[in-house]
C-alpha cells in the first residue's frame, strides 16, 4: 500500500515538476492542496481532500459552537465562483437566544474575532434542529444534498 502525502502550498507553486519527482523517488500517492485558495487536485485516484478555504470544517464548527447562544452547528462547503468552495454554517440556537437577525450579527462578529478572514462562513442558516443519522450524528450529506438542489 502506498503512503499518502499531502503537498500543501501557498499560491504560485508549479506542482508539475514536484509531483513527478515525488512519484519517481518515493512510493507515494500525492495530493496537492493550495492553502490560499482552498483548491485541491485529484491525483492517482485519491479523493480530493483540500480543506475548505484553508480551514477545516470542524475547526469552524468549534468556533461557532463556542458562542454562548449556540446549541450546535454544522458547516458544509457550498460552491463559489473562484474559491471553489466556501463555508456555510447551519446553526441551532439555544432556547433563550434572541432575535435571529441579532444572533446572526453576534455570531458573525464572533467568527471574525476568532477565525482567519479566509475561513469566515459566507452564509448562515438558522434551524430548529439539524438532520440526524440513525445513530444520532449530524447528517452532513443530507444538508449537502439540500444545498445542491437549491443551487440548481
Amino acid at each position: 500500500m502506498k503512503e499518502k502525502v499531502v503537498l500543501a502550498y501557498s499560491g504560485g507553486l508549479d506542482t508539475t515538476a514536484i509531483i513527478p519527482w515525488l512519484k519517481e523517488n518515493f512510493d507515494y500517492e500525492v495530493i496537492c492542496c493550495c492553502i490560499d485558495c482552498g483548491q485541491g487536485e485529484e491525483l492517482d485516484g485519491l479523493e480530493e481532500r483540500a480543506k475548505l478555504s484553508g480551514a477545516s470544517k470542524l475547526y469552524i464548527e468549534n468556533i461557532i459552537d463556542s458562542h454562548p447562544d449556540v446549541s450546535m452547528s454544522c458547516v458544509i462547503g457550498i460552491p463559489h465562483p473562484y474559491k471553489v468552495e466556501v463555508a456555510k454554517a447551519f446553526i441551532v440556537l439555544k432556547d433563550n437566544a434572541g432575535d435571529e437577525k441579532e444572533m446572526k450579527k453576534s455570531i458573525r462578529k464572533h467568527c471574525e474575532e476568532n477565525l482567519a478572514k479566509y475561513s469566515w462562513p459566507a452564509a448562515y442558516e438558522f434551524r430548529k434542529e439539524l438532520p440526524k443519522t440513525l445513530v444520532g450524528k449530524i447528517a452532513y450529506t443530507q444538508l449537502e444534498q439540500e444545498e445542491s438542489e437549491n443551487v440548481r
